[in-house]
């Protein structure tokens, strides 16, 4: 229960971080990078997974070393790996796919090819959540925000806390 109200309070504090403080805080891709930790964090995979929790990039790498360190941390008794993929890469061995603002128009593919399969799709482009992206992160009011697709992660059998849907600005159920 402590654990679980740190990482609450953990995430609350990156949300109020702005990415107009970049040089003072962190840019807006090493928030978005802590995000995705906080999501695995969050979220449920069916017990008959992997041993290891692969995270990997699609397209065009805007987190730069930021994605890097989050290799090797764990997400209970996981540890997370970091994988980039381009084009025509397989992504079913992943267990998060971040769909890259550039890789974007390929998103009807990605989803496609990812469909029922327990594999939290995340983004930061325009509508992506109402499109079939689990959760969403933009930028609104100078913060970092999350929209969450309920009913996509609940498609592909994956399980988002509760304590994480209630930070979102949006839950499409």
């Amino acid at each position: 229960m402590k654990r679980t109200l740190l990482l609450t309070l953990c995430l609350i504090g990156l949300m109020g971080l702005t990415p107009t403080a970049q040089s003072q805080e962190a840019s807006e891709y090493q928030l978005k990078a802590a995000f995705l930790y906080n999501f695995a964090l969050f979220t449920d995979w069916p017990k008959d997974g992997p041993k290891a929790i692969t995270l990997c990039l699609f397209g065009e790498d805007p987190f730069g070393e930021a994605l890097n360190q989050l290799g090797g941390k764990m997400i209970g008794q996981r540890m997370l790996a970091i994988q980039r993929k381009q084009g025509n890469d397989p992504l079913q061995a992943c267990q998060i796919v971040f769909i890259a603002p550039a890789a974007i128009k390929r998103l009807p593919r990605v989803l496609e090819t990812l469909r029922d399969a327990p594999v939290l799709t995340v983004a930061d482009s325009p509508d992506a959540a109402q499109s079939g992206v689990m959760l969403n992160m933009a930028v609104v009011q100078g913060k970092i925000r999350f929209t969450a697709n309920l009913r996509a992660a609940q498609a592909a059998r994956l399980r988002i806390n509760s304590q994480l849907l209630r930070l979102a600005t949006e839950v499409i159920q």
